[in-house]
C-alpha cells in the first residue's frame, strides 16, 4: 500500500499548510486552503515518454543557435506579439475571461497552420462540438487532429507518435496527472501538469499552446509559479459588450512585453485590425460637444481614441462621477485641476466620461484630451474634427510632456489630423512634416484661450 499524506494548499498562491487555515499567512486570502491527498513518489512510475537520455553540460560558446528560426502563426497580429512567430519547445500560456475568445484564437491558430500537423486537445469540449466551431469559423486544415482527453499521460503518449508541429491545450485547469491523487484545476495538478508539459516541449522541441483560466480578481487561475514555469504570457483582454478584444504580452523570453494586438470579434471568429486608429474613431456628421480625439500609445503601438464626456447640472444633491474605461481617482483629480487652475465650477455639476470602443487607458497622455472634452461639453463648445491632444496634466495645471511623442503626431498626421496640442516642455522633439501643425501649451488656462477662444 503506497504512502500517502494530505496537506491543506491555498488555491489563490500554492501555499501549504499540515492543517486547515481561514487565512492564508502568504497572499492574506480568506477560506482559500483545500485539503488535498499527495501520493509519495514512489507510488506512481515517472512517465516513460519524458525518460530521454542524460544530457551533458555544454560550453556557452560551443552552443549553436539561430535567433530566426521562428515558426510563422499565420496570424500577423500574434507574430508580432510573440516577437516574430513561435520559438521551437516554447512554452505559451494564454489566459483571459470566460467567453472572451480565447478557444476561437487557439483553434484560429491551428486552422491557420496549414503546413505542419496540429494537435488541438481539448478538456472542456467533445470532438463534436469543436467541429462545429470549426465549421463556424470556415476553415480547415487536413492535419489538425482533435484531441478531447483530460488524463495528461494519455496526451503525451498520443503527442509522441504523432510529433505534430504544434500543441494546443484547452484549457490547463482540466488537464491532471496520475501522479496525483487531487482533482483536476487544483494548484497541485496544474502546476505538476505544466511542468511535465514544459519538460517534453523542451526536449521534443514541439511548442505548446496552453489556455488557462483567470479568477475573478482577473489574474491567471492557479499559483503564481504557473507564470514563472511558462516561456510567454498573453491576456485576452475586452468587454463582452464590445466587438473588439486586446490580446497583451506581459511576459515573453524570445521577444518585447510592449506588443499588443487588436482583434475584432466577427460572426466568423477573430479578425485582426490593422488600423485600430480607424476603428476607434467616430465619424461624425456635424461637430458634438464633448468629443475630443487623444493620440494614445500602448506598448511601442500609437493609435488614436476618442474620448467622451458630459457635464450637466447635478439634480440631486451630490454630483455624480462615472467614468468607463477610465481610471475614476485620475478623472476627479483632472476636474480638481480644471477648478482650481481655470476657474471652472465643476464641483457642483454631474460629469459622465466614456472611452470610446470598450477599452480602457492606462496612458497619462490622454488627460489633455480628457479635459479638453469636459470644458467642450461644459462650454456646449465643439472641438474641432481636425485637432486631436497628447499631454499629461500636473496637479498645478501644467502640461507636461510625454513619451514616444514623433510617433504620436506621426499616427494623427497619417489619420488626417490638421493639429495637435502637446506641451511646450517637450524636448528633443525631432519631427519634421508640414501636413500637421504643431500647437505647443504649458498650463491648461493656455489650452482654454487657445481652444475656446
Amino acid at each position: 500500500m503506497p504512502k500517502t499524506k494530505t496537506v491543506y494548499v491555498c488555491q489563490n498562491c500554492g501555499a501549504e499548510s499540515p492543517k486547515w487555515i481561514g487565512r492564508c499567512p502568504s497572499c492574506k486570502e480568506w477560506n482559500t486552503y483545500h485539503e488535498e491527498i499527495i501520493a509519495s513518489s514512489s507510488a506512481h512510475e515517472i512517465n516513460p515518454i519524458l525518460k530521454r537520455e542524460r544530457r551533458k553540460p555544454e560550453l556557452l560558446d560551443e552552443i549553436k543557435s539561430d535567433e530566426h528560426q521562428r515558426q510563422k502563426t499565420g496570424s500577423p497580429e500574434l507574430d508580432r506579439i510573440l516577437g516574430g512567430g513561435m520559438v521551437a519547445g516554447s512554452l505559451i500560456l494564454l489566459g483571459g475571461e470566460p467567453g472572451i475568445g480565447k478557444s476561437t484564437l487557439a483553434l484560429q491558430l491551428a486552422l491557420a497552420l496549414k503546413d505542419r500537423s496540429i494537435l488541438y486537445v481539448s478538456g472542456e469540449e467533445s470532438e463534436e462540438q469543436i467541429s462545429l466551431r470549426a465549421k463556424r469559423l470556415k476553415s480547415s486544415n487536413p492535419q489538425c487532429y482533435v484531441y478531447s482527453e483530460t488524463e495528461l499521460e494519455n496526451i503525451l503518449v498520443q503527442a509522441d507518435n504523432l510529433k505534430p508541429g504544434l500543441i494546443v491545450i484547452d484549457s490547463i485547469q482540466t488537464i491532471r496527472t496520475g501522479m496525483l491523487e487531487s482533482s483536476a484545476g487544483t494548484v497541485s495538478q496544474v502546476r505538476e501538469c505544466a511542468a511535465q508539459l514544459l519538460k517534453f516541449s523542451k526536449t521534443t522541441g514541439i511548442p505548446v499552446f496552453l489556455i488557462g483560466h483567470i479568477t475573478k480578481d482577473g489574474t491567471l487561475a492557479g499559483p503564481k509559479v504557473l507564470e514563472h514555469i511558462v516561456d510567454i504570457v498573453l491576456y485576452f483582454e475586452g468587454d463582452n459588450n464590445y466587438i473588439y478584444r486586446i490580446l497583451r504580452s506581459v511576459k515573453n523570453r524570445f521577444g518585447s512585453t510592449s506588443e499588443l494586438g487588436i482583434f475584432e470579434m466577427t460572426e466568423s471568429g477573430l479578425r485582426e485590425v490593422a488600423n485600430p486608429s480607424a476603428m476607434f474613431i467616430n465619424q461624425h456628421d456635424e461637430p458634438l460637444s464633448g468629443i475630443s480625439i487623444a493620440a494614445t500609445v500602448d506598448g511601442i503601438r500609437p493609435f488614436l481614441i476618442e474620448t467622451q464626456a458630459l457635464v450637466s447640472s447635478a439634480v440631486y444633491g451630490t454630483p455624480q462621477r462615472s467614468s468607463t474605461g477610465f481610471d475614476i481617482r485620475r478623472l476627479n483629480m483632472l476636474l480638481a485641476v480644471l477648478e482650481k487652475r481655470a476657474g471652472f465650477r465643476l464641483g457642483v455639476k454631474d460629469v459622465f466620461l466614456n472611452i470610446a470602443g470598450g477599452i480602457k487607458v492606462e496612458d497619462p497622455a490622454i488627460d489633455l484630451a480628457i479635459i479638453s472634452s469636459v470644458l467642450s461639453s461644459n462650454l456646449d463648445s465643439p472641438v474641432g474634427k481636425d485637432v486631436c491632444f497628447s499631454g499629461e496634466v500636473g496637479l498645478s495645471g501644467e502640461i507636461r510632456p510625454v513619451s514616444r511623442i514623433e510617433q504620436r503626431i506621426r499616427e494623427a498626421s497619417k489619420m488626417g489630423f490638421s493639429r495637435i496640442y502637446i506641451s511646450k516642455y517637450q524636448k528633443n522633439l525631432s519631427f519634421k512634416g508640414a501636413e500637421i501643425e504643431i500647437i505647443s501649451v504649458g498650463k491648461v488656462e493656455a489650452l482654454v484661450k487657445s481652444l475656446f477662444k
